[in-house]
């Protein structure tokens, strides 16, 4: 590990879609892979790290629940989030064809992606941790009647072999990766300048178990002048029936409207907890 490079954490192995974002943001970083997504995060939360970088969505599948709570129960900020088309393809080792395939191997998300295909040839499914996984396992078992469903990078770095391109259902299949880092006020890392504007936020309300409290917190947003994108509600785990509000606008919350919308949110809400301002989605070709 080099300790003048920026050390940006994944879960996957090389070749994951993760991976592949954090390369392109962080193309002097150097990357470290780590087997799931809150031990990614908690890298970055002992200073092992200095930025994760996991999926928060999907265009067909929806949003990354795990890391959505991550989010709720960690002390990470955002210090930017980032597109990828995603284009899965069907791999397998070198000397078999399509019609020999019997099972494939991917993360779930990539396996319901691509339903249809898999339906219509008839495939069994079996799941792995991540796509980059399924490659380098399917390399591994050196099995004609297996293939994985994964990026074109892995395919390169496993030595297989494109059966088939683009097999995923939707066309317009896109992933948003958030670029997560310790507070402001912790770390001790430069900002890179694509960071520094404030275009959107992220935050998280827990409202008071009274009528009309998620209308009121929804409409002090609006009469501040935020547009909000993305409202998702999700259990807090650990009180039954109990939800967090996950919110996604466009805006600069260090404005005077954007302090005092904030300040009446507050007034109004049990848990304010501003996630992150950061510039709009920066989009990445494949």
């Amino acid at each position: 590990m080099d300790n003048n490079k920026l050390q940006i954490a994944y879960s996957g192995v090389q070749g994951a879609y993760a991976g592949i974002v954090a390369s392109k943001i962080f193309p002097e970083g150097e990357l470290v892979s780590y087997s799931s997504f809150r031990q990614a995060y908690e890298a970055v939360e002992k200073k092992e790290c200095d930025y994760a970088v996991l999926p928060i969505e999907n265009s067909f599948a929806g949003e990354v629940a795990q890391v959505t709570d991550l989010l709720y129960s960690g002390s990470l900020t955002i210090a930017g989030i980032f597109e990828l088309p995603i284009v899965h393809n069907i791999l397998g080792i070198e000397g078999t064809d399509l019609s020999r395939i019997k099972t494939v191997y991917s993360h779930p998300q990539a396996l319901d992606q691509c339903s249809e295909y898999i339906y219509l040839h008839g495939f069994e499914k079996r799941v792995a941790t991540n796509t980059a996984m399924a490659a380098k396992e399917v390399a591994l078992l050196e099995d004609p009647t297996m293939a994985a469903i994964a990026s074109k990078e892995t395919a390169q770095i496993y030595g297989l072999k494109i059966l088939e391109s683009a097999i995923n259902e939707s066309e317009s299949n896109t992933t948003r990766f958030v670029v997560l880092k310790l507070d402001k006020e912790t770390s001790n890392i430069e900002q890179k300048e694509i960071f520094k504007r404030k275009e959107a936020f992220t935050m998280i309300l827990i409202v008071k178990n009274e009528a009309g409290a998620v209308a009121r917190a929804i409409t002090t947003i609006g009469d501040f002048g935020f547009n909000m994108r993305t409202l998702r509600s999700r259990p807090q785990k650990t009180l039954l029936w109990n939800y967090y509000f996950y919110i996604e606008g466009e805006g600069d919350l260090s404005t005077v409207k954007g302090v005092k919308m904030l300040e009446m949110l507050k007034e109004n809400c049990e848990m304010v907890k501003v996630l992150g301002n950061y510039p709009a989605d920066v989009v990445f070709e494949d």
